[in-house]
């Protein structure tokens, strides 16, 4: 990511959202998405509120298997194995473009999370070998 957006980022806040809505990725990162996407635009919401509502009774089990990153307001955020996105695609039946369109969204939120923490560069080094995820939690799920 460019400097510019890199500094767009700041700018906006650090990207938490009191109230994620149906899937925690808003902002800058659902836009990238939206435009890099192999799938139409108007697509990626839907796909991104089918996989949190995969991944959100899940929370406990990333909380114990995986290396949690973050932990904001409505969100938590994890490193996971690069083949992680195929099982939860399966699950819930993306094809192989709306999963790497998921993909693309969970990553370019950990990159928004990262530049918002200060994290950026350490959060793109892990990136280098782990896939990331990112489920929105409610208030009675947050800090487990």
């Amino acid at each position: 990511m460019s400097d510019d957006a890199d500094r767009e980022d700041s700018r906006d806040g650090d990207g938490a959202d009191p109230d994620p809505g149906p899937y925690p990725i808003e902002g800058t990162a659902l836009v990238k998405t939206a435009a890099l996407a192999s799938v139409p635009a108007a697509r990626v919401p839907a796909l991104l509120a089918c996989v949190q509502a995969d991944l959100g009774p899940r929370i406990d089990a990333y909380r114990r298997r995986y290396e949690r990153i973050a932990a904001e307001p409505g969100r938590e955020t994890f490193l996971v194995e690069p083949d992680h996105w195929e099982a939860v695609a399966d699950r819930v039946g993306l094809t192989e473009r709306e999963r790497d369109a998921v993909v693309r969204a969970h990553e370019a939120a950990v990159e928004r999370i990262g530049s918002g923490s200060g994290r950026r560069e350490e959060f793109d080094t892990a990136l280098e070998i782990r896939s990331g995820v990112v489920i929105g939690v409610n208030a009675d799920e947050e800090g487990g």
